[in-house]
């Protein structure tokens, strides 16, 4: 790998090294230091071409040319999100949300179910006004964005209205007109039905009535819908609830080859860990209003490798926590409650122990609490 360069970069220079190895010169390197809020460094990209000059749009070398938020030299990233706020009557659902999420990265919005994971995409797609706080996707507010914004955004909800009697391609072919318009020699749109159709797995199926589709094919073509205008930015809503084991996997295969091929920023949410382990170059775990955690999975794993997890009885209650020092805490756990304490397993803790005490101290009532905790022991 080459000095300085993440491994999504490095693969970049690869692709184009092959592409035109005698007219692209790309030499990255960091400026300006670490972005504070992110601890994500910001990249300048050389490009030097012999035979016509200028940038090449649309390769994963060049993120900013991806996401057209190239700003003399210095990516910007495609969203950026400073002190959200949501309040719904007397309720704050979002109390200070921040991230960045940088073009061609697959960011996970992770968190327990009411955590405000749909609110917050929601706002950034536009379709929500915010109470507060600053918010910048593909370098406009989504509030107030235009319609040549929204061609450049995808979206795939939980759940929508199926059209039983259309087919596939009809469907596709029907969105995609919409698309037409917004097409730039930079970014032809819409998709190619047929090629978009071969890329979501539904060629054999392209002409069936959808009614006739199971789960995880009507899943696919949510997807294919979704991103037939060949959005810079995707964003996927629990993309895979309800899906069995083999539509997840071929679903995951899926926004894997969206990323790597296309050089589509995705920013997903779900509940689930393995979920998000298989699928984001980064992890944002929202949590009590906030994000309180902000890494790739691994790295949240480092993080944890010195707590250990002590899950013990007491008066018929169960009770974990995360320490440092297992052996000092249980030993003031027995000076403290004596006999009471039963059913007592201590063990190092994971990523999963953790996340998994977060979940089940918010859905007790104890959200509060438990994003402290999940920030402390992550940190």
């Amino acid at each position: 790998m080459r000095q300085g360069l993440p491994f999504e970069d490095e693969r970049a220079v690869l692709q184009l090294d092959r592409i035109d190895a005698d007219a692209v010169r790309v030499v990255t390197d960091v400026i300006d230091g670490e972005d504070a809020s992110t601890g994500y460094a910001s990249w300048r990209c050389h490009l030097s071409r012999e035979a016509s000059g200028g940038c090449r749009r649309g390769i994963l070398g060049c993120r900013g040319a991806v996401s057209g938020t190239c700003l003399g030299g210095v990516m910007e990233p495609v969203v950026r999100v400073r002190d959200l706020r949501m309040r719904y009557g007397d309720q704050d659902v979002l109390t200070g949300v921040d991230f960045d999420v940088a073009a061609g990265e697959v960011v996970c919005l992770l968190g327990p179910n009411g955590a405000g994971k749909t609110t917050t995409i929601e706002i950034l797609e536009g379709f929500r006004i915010r109470s507060a706080g600053e918010v910048s996707v593909l370098g406009q507010d989504p509030g107030q964005a235009d319609e040549d914004w929204r061609a450049r955004t995808g979206v795939v909800l939980q759940s929508w209205r199926d059209h039983p009697r259309w087919t596939p391609r009809k469907l596709l072919h029907q969105l995609g007109g919409y698309f037409a318009p917004y097409s730039t020699p930079e970014r032809r749109r819409p998709h190619d039905i047929d090629r978009l159709l071969e890329t979501v797995g539904l060629t054999d199926l392209a002409d069936r009535k959808i009614a006739t589709l199971s789960g995880g094919q009507r899943r696919r073509l949510d997807v294919a819908v979704g991103i037939v205008g060949r959005p810079e930015l995707l964003f996927l809503d629990e993309p895979t609830a309800g899906f069995d084991p083999q539509a997840r996997r071929q679903f995951h295969g899926l926004v894997r080859a969206l990323a790597d091929t296309e050089g589509t920023t995705i920013l997903l949410t779900t509940h689930d860990l393995d979920e998000a382990e298989k699928l984001a170059d980064r992890v944002l775990v929202l949590a009590a209003g906030r994000i309180v955690a902000d890494d790739t999975v691994d790295g949240l794993s480092r993080r944890l490798e010195g707590e250990a997890q002590v899950r013990w009885t007491a008066a018929g209650t169960r009770h974990s926590e995360s320490v440092p020092d297992a052996t000092a805490f249980v030993r003031a756990l027995f000076a403290e409650h004596g006999d009471e304490v039963q059913d007592l397993e201590v063990r190092r803790a994971s990523l999963e122990d953790a996340y998994l005490t977060l979940v089940q101290q918010h859905e007790a009532g104890h959200g509060e609490a438990a994003a402290r905790l999940f920030a402390e022991v992550s940190q």
